[in-house]
């Protein structure tokens, strides 16, 4: 397999594979090509503190109390300003929607726990638990039968 890069600020950017036949790494590229939107992180207000939260780091970002809310790995909560649906759009393919006012970095999520009223929670690295709609966990399980 060859691999060729080349920078060139005044070109238009383009991605070119050309393989054999459609495989797991071509579908890993394909997403990570496709969910790239330029950005790679967005800021977050604490009381008196303002940080650039990398999507790396960010492990959830739900709504609470009609504020749109980032937790990171530590479990600290940021205000973001933007909305989930203008965050969806540049999110990497790594984040998935869970329910209907949170997007979950699936890297982030420790395992799926099965709730007493019959519902499913992500509980996340940091300690944070949130809804699965049944919905999106039927989305989330069809994503990782594919892998």
């Amino acid at each position: 397999m060859k691999y060729k890069l080349i920078i060139d600020k005044d070109a238009q950017e383009e991605i070119t594979a050309i393989v054999h036949a459609p495989s797991a790494l071509t579908r890993q590229i394909e997403d990570l090509v496709r969910g790239f939107s330029g950005a790679d992180s967005i800021m977050g207000y604490r009381e008196d503190e303002m940080k650039k939260l990398s999507f790396q780091e960010i492990e959830c970002i739900t709504v609470i109390d009609r504020k749109v809310i980032a937790i990171d790995e530590a479990g600290n909560q940021y205000r973001i300003q933007e909305r989930l649906r203008e965050l969806e759009e540049i999110l990497p393919s790594y984040f998935i929607r869970i329910n209907k006012s949170a997007i979950a970095n699936e890297n982030g999520i420790l395992r799926f726990d099965a709730v007493f009223s019959g519902g499913v929670d992500a509980v996340f690295r940091c300690g944070y638990r949130e809804y699965v709609s049944r919905r999106c966990f039927a989305q989330i399980r069809r994503r990782y039968e594919r892998v």
